[in-house]
């Protein structure tokens, strides 16, 4: 019998079940807002060149592009509450009661997450409606059939990178969202 299982079988069942569920959710929300995150912050940096380009860019597409990379700034601050959460399963296995983190410091926390992956996903929708109406403006106000002299009329790759980091990024809060409710929810009980 490893030491590991003699010490939670000492545990209260309550005690054991609410670090197991802060272990597995912690390190499925951990890797999912990980992997997602890094696909969304490469996404957007090989269309940062639209925001320092003055000439081709317009406010728009600046504050779409500010709105992703603070949603992306949000999601770090997230992962990192994610990753937090095995350092508290540990503490909670600890067999002196004064010593374990209180229900309602756990729960505090797992809510911070969760307020961090919510504002996160509002501005990165907010980023996408922009960048998606500005798009979308773009291709209605050419004419069909139409060659024009200015590259910045058309629809180029670098506004779809922006529409996908911010996806992405909407996509890697959601499931900080989802993981965090998932605890919220089984914490509580």
């Amino acid at each position: 019998m490893t030491r590991d299982s003699r010490l939670m079988q000492s545990l209260p069942p309550a005690i054991q079940k609410v670090s197991k569920n802060l272990q597995i959710w912690g390190f499925w929300s951990f890797w999912l807002q990980l992997i997602l995150g890094i696909v969304a912050t490469v996404t957007l940096l090989f269309s940062t060149p639209a925001l320092f380009d003055v000439k081709k860019s317009s406010g728009g597409i600046q504050f779409g592009i500010f709105c992703a990379f603070i949603s992306i700034i949000l999601l770090i601050s997230s992962m990192v509450i994610s990753f937090r959460y095995k350092k508290i399963a540990r503490k909670i296995e600890n067999r002196d009661p004064a010593m374990r983190p209180k229900k309602s410091e756990t729960v505090r926390l797992i809510r911070f997450g969760l307020i961090f992956n919510l504002i996160g996903m509002l501005l990165a929708i907010f980023g996408a409606f922009i960048l998606v109406g500005l798009t979308l403006g773009k291709i209605i106000s050419l004419p069909q059939q139409s060659v024009s002299a200015d590259p910045s009329q058309y629809v180029n790759a670098s506004d779809l990178l922006i529409i996908q980091a911010n996806t992405n990024t909407i996509a890697a809060h959601f499931a900080g969202v989802v993981t965090d409710l998932i605890l919220v929810n089984r914490i509580s009980n």
